[in-house]
């Protein structure tokens, strides 16, 4: 029996094909710049620090971690083509395993935004210590300077932000210069006898390589951007596979090309206590002037990072909540249609995470938030994988069954990829990770009693299962 996927509908008219009140779809190029722009904020520019404890194994580890990140990114890249639905993770699950499932990936990736800034806003302070060298003094002065800058962006998204696309996107296009100077400099500088140290964790080879493969896959969290607003994009079928794949591409040739010139430059001692490694390097290549180009480059990188992600903090549970699956509080919007209380809660759960690190260094500070967000990523990212293979034996028809086989075999890598990221990050974080999914469960449970029996739960399209119709 075939089947033929028939588009969903809304008010008569398909999806993404509504009038949008004149605003122009997104191209290939716009949207390669959204991906990689989402991917390359603050990580990279503190994460050399964290990776130096490793040693240069951590270079097999950025290789391997693009080749994961692309599989997961190609399995978005495949189900926002092929279900033109907002919410990402969150609406491929629910289609795939329900409302319990949706409602926890909803939760995990809201969780992995709001720790997440916790991490951008650590590596923002730490490369205004750069121009503020108390900062890296002071444990107490640079987490409430980190609060600080977490809630004046939250103020700026609860006005309103005009024209946010093309401050991202003049974001993006500044914080790639210090990145390929460092890249494109730094390579005829390398002491090759700092990459010699292989292996300095104390643990097995392979134990290092997972976890710094972890750690690298922080870098590479928002590779799913193309895939979340499907409904906007111009010939969705050709560029949101496109898209990813250049997105993620240029962002790995950066990361793994800064990254050997940043461990080739700087020896793994010194460079595991540096709080803004590319602003050491620069001022050995470039001297002072290129120290401060490098600081400014990074704060202008991580501050638009942290306003794309407070922005995002709150249309997550928003997205939810309309779906009856968050507490309706999280619906209520100011005057200028900002989701304030979304916000509002979302930096004061920033603010408690940053004062629960209070006692480690700013280094140390950021690689406990960062290995807590990465899993709270991983486990979607994971989940979406499968729910793909759900869809794929769900509608056999869907997409004409155009290289499905191939999508389900990438699929199973993806999966297992996620699986073994999960494993590398940790017993500790894995065991605190499962607690924030355990979490869940309790709102799910006051969610449901809160909720009628009778009540249908529709999306805020107002989009229905995907309907599916014989020849």
């Amino acid at each position: 029996m075939a089947y033929r996927f028939v588009p969903i509908k809304i008010r008569g008219q398909p999806v993404g094909m509504l009038k949008q009140e004149k605003r122009q779809k997104l191209g290939l190029w716009t949207l390669t710049a959204l991906v990689a722009g989402n991917m390359i904020g603050s990580g990279v520019f503190l994460l050399p620090a964290s990776l130096a404890t490793f040693g240069s194994i951590s270079l097999l580890s950025w290789i391997a971690t693009a080749v994961g990140a692309l599989l997961i990114a190609l399995v978005f890249a495949k189900l926002g083509t092929i279900i033109p639905r907002i919410g990402g993770p969150y609406a491929y699950c629910r289609e795939a395993f329900g409302d319990f499932a949706g409602f926890q990936m909803a939760y995990n990736y809201w969780i992995a935004v709001w720790v997440g800034n916790a991490a951008i806003a650590i590596a923002l302070t730490g490369y205004l210590g750069f121009f503020l060298p108390s900062l890296a003094k002071s444990a107490m002065f640079s987490t409430w300077v980190s609060i600080a800058l977490v809630w004046s962006v939250t103020l700026i998204n609860c006005l309103g932000v005009r024209h946010a696309g093309i401050f991202q996107l003049l974001t993006t296009i500044l914080k790639l210069i210090p990145l390929l100077l460092i890249a494109l400099v730094g390579i005829f500088y390398i002491n090759p006898y700092y990459l010699t140290n292989f292996n300095l964790s104390g643990q097995s080879n392979f134990s290092a390589f997972s976890s710094a493969a972890t750690l690298t896959l922080w870098s590479f969290i928002g590779l799913e951007s193309a895939s979340v607003p499907a409904g906007h994009i111009h010939n969705p079928g050709r560029n949101i596979s496109r898209a990813t794949v250049l997105g993620v591409s240029i962002a790995a040739i950066i990361y793994i090309c800064s990254g050997i010139a940043v461990m080739g430059i700087v020896p793994a001692d010194q460079l595991a206590h540096s709080n803004a490694p590319y602003a050491d390097v620069a001022r050995l290549l470039f001297g002072p002037v290129g120290s401060v180009i490098i600081v400014v480059g990074a704060v202008i990188s991580c501050l638009g990072a942290l306003n794309g992600w407070i922005l995002l903090q709150g249309q997550i549970p928003l997205a939810a909540a309309e779906d009856v699956l968050f507490p309706s509080i999280f619906k209520k919007k100011s005057a200028n249609n900002t989701p304030i209380v979304g916000l509002v809660i979302s930096s004061l759960l920033v603010t408690l995470l940053l004062l629960m690190t209070l006692s480690h260094s700013l280094v140390k500070q950021f690689t406990v938030i960062i290995l807590l967000a990465t899993l709270a990523s991983l486990i979607p990212y994971f989940l979406t994988t499968m729910a793909a293979l759900i869809i794929f034996l769900k509608y056999p028809g869907l997409g004409n069954g155009n290289n499905i086989l191939g999508s389900a075999i990438i699929a199973i890598l993806a999966g297992a990829y996620s699986f073994w990221a999960i494993i590398g990050s940790g017993k500790e974080t894995v065991f605190y990770g499962t607690l924030l999914l355990l979490s869940s469960v309790p709102v799910y449970v006051w969610m449901k009693w809160k909720t009628p029996s009778n009540k249908v739960h529709m999306n805020t399209g107002g989009e229905q299962p995907l309907p599916l119709s014989l020849p």
